[in-house]
């Protein structure tokens, strides 16, 4: 019997002591792996802070696809601070931040080179296709009702063909090289810039050059055409037709002289007419015009050339 419990005694004291130890050893690698922790971490933290993963200069960052406006000018758009650890940079918030906000740039790409340190910048561009210019509402339409709506709109602007209006003078600022537009829009409005995709497919498929849209009185839009003055009435779902029927009067100028036609009116499509213009003003002469498709809009003799025929 004692010599039993001298064994057990023994047994115990030895699991106690191996027990001990096996604590010290966890402990030790817990602070081994505490301390290789912190300073794996504090490598990094300096690895990213040495020169060779630094971005010191706006020359590092490399910008690609950018035909209207300078390196400089997208450079300045990602507003870095310089010197900038590469490993801190988040090149998605840096695409964001080139495209937002009615940016001259359409789509951008940004990714992280670290051989040679830098970043590659991949831009797209807007395409101006108009010169929208936001003037007053002429006579006929309300100016207060216009005062309100102008603030939103920049005094010059440059809309391209999905309806984006960024300000004449962002591409200033950022040392665009670009030619203006030809195509020109009077008093275009924050509201109108939805319809505008449909309206340039229509005039960019029109074979008759048009110079200028009026479009300050919502009552009627004017269009400026190498036919001559066009009054087309409220912007609606036949813009495209009296683009048509545009397209078939354009034998018009032989037929009759420009100084003779004060303007085109297509407000009904189906019934084109020209206001003629006569020496004693208080005559208000209007010819309709006969196409294979369309009716004449009034019946009754005129004194004035005859109407043109196709």
């Amino acid at each position: 019997m004692t010599s039993i419990a001298s064994v057990s005694l023994a047994q115990l004291r030895g699991r106690r002591i191996t027990l001990r130890r096996k604590r010290r050893l966890h402990a030790a690698q817990a602070i081994w792996r505490t301390v290789a922790s912190a300073g794996l971490a504090s490598g990094l933290v300096w690895g990213a802070t040495q020169p060779i993963w630094v971005i010191s200069t706006p020359d590092q960052i490399a910008v690609e696809g950018n035909e209207i406006i300078s390196d400089r000018g997208v450079r300045s758009l990602l507003s870095l601070s310089y010197p900038q650890s590469l490993l801190r940079i988040e090149p998605q918030a840096l695409a964001s931040r080139l495209t937002s906000n009615g940016s001259v740039i359409a789509s951008a790409t940004v990714t992280r080179q670290l051989v040679p340190p830098g970043l590659m910048v991949q831009v797209q561009e807007r395409q101006p296709v108009a010169l929208a210019i936001a003037i007053p509402a002429p006579d006929g339409e309300a100016i207060a009702k216009a005062a309100k709506e102008t603030p939103k709109m920049p005094p010059v602007g440059l809309l391209d063909a999905n309806g984006v209006l960024v300000p004449l003078e962002k591409y200033k600022a950022l040392g665009a090289s670009i030619a203006l537009p030809s195509l020109k829009i009077l008093g275009v409005r924050q509201r109108d810039l939805g319809k505008w995709p449909g309206i340039y497919q229509v005039l960019r498929e029109s074979p008759v050059k048009i110079s200028e849209i009026d479009w300050r009185n919502r009552t009627n839009i004017i269009l400026k055409t190498e036919l001559g003055i066009v009054h087309l009435g409220p912007y609606s779902s036949e813009f495209a037709e009296q683009i048509d029927v545009l397209d078939r009067l354009r034998a018009l100028p032989t037929k009759l002289k420009s100084t003779q036609i004060a303007y085109i009116d297509l407000k009904n499509p189906e019934s084109p007419a020209l206001q003629m213009i006569q020496s004693d003003p208080k005559t208000n002469s209007k010819l309709p015009l006969k196409t294979p498709s369309v009716r004449s809009k009034q019946p009754q003799q005129l004194q004035s050339p005859k109407p043109i025929r196709r």
